[in-house]
């Protein structure tokens, strides 16, 4: 079989040193890669370099080589272009159709899925003519990563860190695996929650469950890669961010709750995969819970939380948001499935068999995705990539 061929442009960044580690992913996986750099990309990293891990030559200029037309040719031959790290300059270039060098007449010619990983200080990201000219590219089709949030050149600090470069990998391999140029998902909103909450009992002890956070997290990595722009509640799950995806780190089911509920007003869509603890204790001791010779513990009484599956359900601040559930069952799965379906008033709910060697934690998932119009589409074992395609796929066919 041919490789894939991915072209992988750099411009001048000084985050262009990591775009090695992303060319390195991409190698080792077996792509055949074509790294076009920036002439200023080439002050962070030598041609050398690039030409060495690659094992392709490299050029900025359209000049060389020229009886091969590269300008042209490297565009179309390509099934992947990723731009990483993607600049303030080198983003205004692509948004307007400009072509000075290799790099941007390849972003010209390509036919093929674009994505775009933006580095750069929190001024530059944020000041309106990036945004305009970030929402101009999605538009036409291409996949713009939100930057991350962390430590930028010097003292600075803010949203333009370049993402990480295995979760960069992970989205184009999402995107390659697709096949499709123009993302379903480009312009929506969407919200997943995931992980499991823990109500905590004293200052050492918690309530809590044994939900690893893996589905909710492909489930933000895979709309990223459709276009999509996430939020991801994410409740005590020690998992690498989701290139691309603004992650918002919660405790509690309260917290859970106030995090969705301010996500949802401009969401398209909202996707509790979360483990939602269904009560909490009714009060939190401030000093540790001592034991007692020869005395029995205290009872624990609880209280319960909020439904929020069901409260978003009911009351959606949006026409046409679709609201998505999960149900972790273990006995009577499809018939319980149902029934929580009818009771929370959602559009769809993911129903799966857990247990202490199912599901929590493995790398595979199975389930039911039952719809309130009556459909049930079934989901065999596979990698939680693939019940995250899944779900999309059934989201975005009742988007409006």
């Amino acid at each position: 079989m041919d490789k894939p061929k991915v072209v992988l442009g750099v411009s001048g960044g000084i985050a262009a040193y990591k775009a090695a580690e992303l060319l390195r992913r991409f190698t080792e996986s077996g792509h055949e890669v074509r790294v076009v750099p920036t002439a200023s990309a080439l002050h962070f990293v030598g041609a050398a370099t690039w030409s060495a891990l690659s094992g392709n030559p490299v050029s900025t200029e359209v000049w060389d080589d020229v009886h091969e037309v590269p300008h042209v040719r490297i565009g179309q031959h390509a099934d992947l272009v990723v731009v990483a790290p993607a600049t303030a300059d080198l983003l205004a270039k692509a948004a307007h159709g400009l072509a000075d060098d290799l790099l941007t007449n390849t972003l010209l010619t390509a036919r093929c899925p674009v994505v775009f990983a933006p580095a750069m200080h929190t001024e530059m990201w944020e000041h309106p003519a990036t945004q305009e000219n970030v929402a101009t590219l999605r538009r036409r089709g291409a996949v713009v990563i939100e930057p991350a949030v962390g430590r930028l050149t010097g003292v600075d600090t803010g949203k333009g860190r370049f993402p990480d470069p295995a979760e960069i990998f992970e989205l184009c391999r999402r995107v390659l695996a697709r096949g499709v140029t123009a993302p379903d998902l480009a312009g929506r909103h969407v919200v997943v929650s995931a992980g499991g909450t823990r109500e905590p009992l004293d200052p050492v002890r918690f309530l809590g469950n044994r939900s690893s956070g893996k589905q909710g997290y492909a489930l933000a990595r895979t709309a990223a890669a459709r276009g999509a722009r996430v939020t991801l509640v994410s409740a005590n799950a020690a998992l690498p961010a989701p290139a691309g995806v603004d992650v918002v780190p919660v405790g509690t089911a309260v917290e859970l709750r106030e995090a969705v509920l301010a996500a949802l007003p401009d969401a398209d869509a909202v996707v509790m995969a979360a483990a939602v603890a269904d009560f909490r204790p009714a009060s939190y001791a401030t000093g540790k819970i001592k034991k007692k010779d020869g005395q029995e513990p205290e009872p624990l009484a609880l209280v319960r939380n909020p439904d929020i599956l069901a409260e978003i359900s009911a009351d959606r601040p949006r026409p046409g948001q679709v609201v998505v559930g999960f149900a972790a069952e273990t006995d009577d799965v499809l018939a319980n499935g149902r029934a929580k379906l009818k009771r929370k008033g959602c559009d769809l709910l993911v129903v799966n068999e857990v247990g202490e060697r199912k599901t929590f934690g493995a790398e595979e998932n199975e389930a039911v995705v039952l719809g309130a119009d009556g459909t049930e589409t079934p989901v065999p074992r596979g990698p939680k990539e693939v019940l995250a395609e899944t779900v999309w796929d059934l989201v975005a066919r009742r988007l409006v």
